[in-house]
């Protein structure tokens, strides 16, 4: 699997953490940025991962700002991207397990890398559970 990661400068350490993370797990990453802590947009960096995900060119994302949310902001903005901010385990394992999240987005200012790794594990194995769910999850994109 291909995973897209993508930071602004209050996430670039987080993400580049992450990546080694991802890594050792055996997903096969893909950078699109930034590539340090000068001042960037997150929308940017935003688009650029969320579009490799509805392309085909990845089949996740991970999203990196100083809280999460702007990240999951400006990607929930494309049709077919399910963004959620997980910032502990339970959301972690519950959005994809229920809302089959395509993107996860973390929190750089807030998270330390132990808890980081083991959102990032979770949300990365859990399985979509479909059945109720399904139906839902397609209601977002009508």
């Amino acid at each position: 699997m291909r995973v897209a990661v993508a930071s602004d400068h209050a996430g670039f350490r987080l993400k580049e953490f992450a990546k080694g993370v991802l890594s050792r797990m055996g997903y096969e990453v893909l950078d699109v940025g930034t590539s340090s802590e000068e001042s960037v947009d997150y929308p940017d960096f935003a688009q650029a991962a969320c579009l490799k995900v509805l392309n085909g060119q990845a089949q996740r994302a991970v999203l990196v700002c100083g809280t999460g949310i702007g990240m999951s902001m400006a990607a929930n903005r494309f049709k077919g991207i399910r963004a959620a901010v997980c910032d502990e385990l339970y959301t972690a394992r519950f959005s994809r397990l229920h809302n089959d999240a395509n993107v996860l987005c973390l929190a750089g200012r807030l998270m330390g890398e132990g808890l980081a790794e083991e959102v990032l594990k979770i949300w990365m194995t859990t399985e979509f559970e479909g059945g109720r769910h399904e139906r839902r999850v397609n209601k977002l994109d009508e």
